[in-house]
């Protein structure tokens, strides 16, 4: 099963994990590899786990050195390998770095973690939440005077995790293609949560925004860039940092004079702020919309994801598709000569994996 994205013909081992590792391998099978996901005896992944499409399924025992064995030829087959154990599990099991570079010197081994594989924290449990705290990420994430609030687990999962070992594996198949030879990908959602902050600490250091919870430009605190309640309860995005924004934005408003002067008066930023809010309360959202969306006042409506859906934009360039009747984000970015697909659904456990080791040319045992 390959698809005809930019990474055709590329054949990734996936040892199955929750979270970051098996988004990898999401991405990397809608950009065109051919994924085939290891599962243990019994078990495979929901049908509902949008992360795990468009892969095959083999289930191993790998406690078992026959299902070792298996899973060694695999790797001297493929050109990625994605795991998300703690630091060490690989290496007991035999399945590590070393010997399967030993097998494969060409094998380029992603390794998925939340501390990293060194450090004093290397071995402990964490989450998401932990990860950005530490990071230094979750602390400006809330509202002044409040407790920090994580941003669902999308920054550090999937944005500093996942998103780094995916531009990792695509910049050492580059690389593989000048040296002819892998390498180790060390992800660490700390580290890669920390490049994220980048932007953050240049508007701190040029005194552009206050890094405190709450206080920063783009962390609330500003009129012009925060969210609105309007009649109806619905809750509408406001971006209009620049002044000609911010100007096409009074005048949608028909907000007072005064209010116009206003936007960079950071001591008046709380009476602004109120003053906006009670203009939004006066009507419905979709009032708002009619007057402001699609100009350059930067509004537009806070959406759930059945809403985004349907959304004309976002359905005009089918953000969101439904394939089997399963809504799921489309595969991203856009390429203009070799698209990316969805190879399928979720497999079952166990679905396809044989037939994809046989063409591989694999021998089982």
């Amino acid at each position: 099963m390959a698809g005809a994205g930019p990474l055709s013909g590329v054949r990734v081992v996936e040892f199955a994990g929750l979270g970051p590792p098996p988004f990898v391998a999401m991405l990397l099978s809608d950009m065109g590899c051919e994924v085939l996901r290891i599962d243990r005896p019994g078990a495979g992944p929901s049908p509902n786990d949008i992360s795990c499409r468009g892969r095959a399924s083999l289930q191993l025992d790998l406690k078992s050195p026959a299902d070792i064995e298996t899973a060694l030829r695999l790797i001297e087959k493929a050109d990625v390998l994605i795991e998300g154990f703690r630091p060490g599990v690989m290496e007991r099991l035999g399945l590590g770095p070393e010997p399967a570079m030993n097998r494969n010197p060409r094998l380029i081994y992603g390794r998925m973690t939340g501390w990293g594989q060194d450090g004093p924290l290397a071995r402990a449990a964490g989450h998401d939440i932990g990860y950005i705290g530490v990071a230094g990420a979750l602390d400006g994430i809330g509202e002044a005077g409040g407790a920090p609030v994580p941003p669902l687990n999308l920054v550090g999962d999937f944005g500093g995790g996942a998103l780094y070992l995916a531009m990792g594996i695509c910049a050492a198949l580059v690389e593989r293609g000048r040296s002819g030879l892998g390498q180790v990908i060390d992800a660490a959602i700390v580290d890669g949560t920390a490049s994220l902050m980048a932007n953050a600490l240049w508007l701190k250091a040029d005194g552009i925004t206050d890094p405190r919870r709450g206080h920063g430009t783009l962390g609330g605190a500003a009129p012009f860039y925060r969210c609105y309640q309007c009649a109806d309860d619905r809750w509408l995005a406001v971006g209009a940092i620049e002044p000609q924004f911010w100007a096409l934005l009074m005048e949608g408003l028909g907000a007072p004079a005064d209010l116009r002067a206003r936007q960079y008066d950071r001591a008046a930023w709380p009476e602004t702020t109120a003053r906006l809010a009670a203009i939004f309360r006066e009507h419905t959202a979709a009032h708002w919309l009619e007057r402001l969306e699609g100009t350059d006042a930067c509004v537009s409506p806070v959406l759930d994801v059945e809403a985004a859906a349907s959304h004309p934009h976002l359905a005009a360039r089918q953000t969101w598709v439904r394939p089997g009747g399963a809504l799921q984000p489309a595969p991203a970015p856009r390429f203009s000569r070799t698209p990316g697909e969805i190879q399928g659904p979720p497999p079952a456990g166990g679905e396809g994996g044989l037939e994809l080791l046989e063409s591989w040319g694999v021998s089982r045992g």
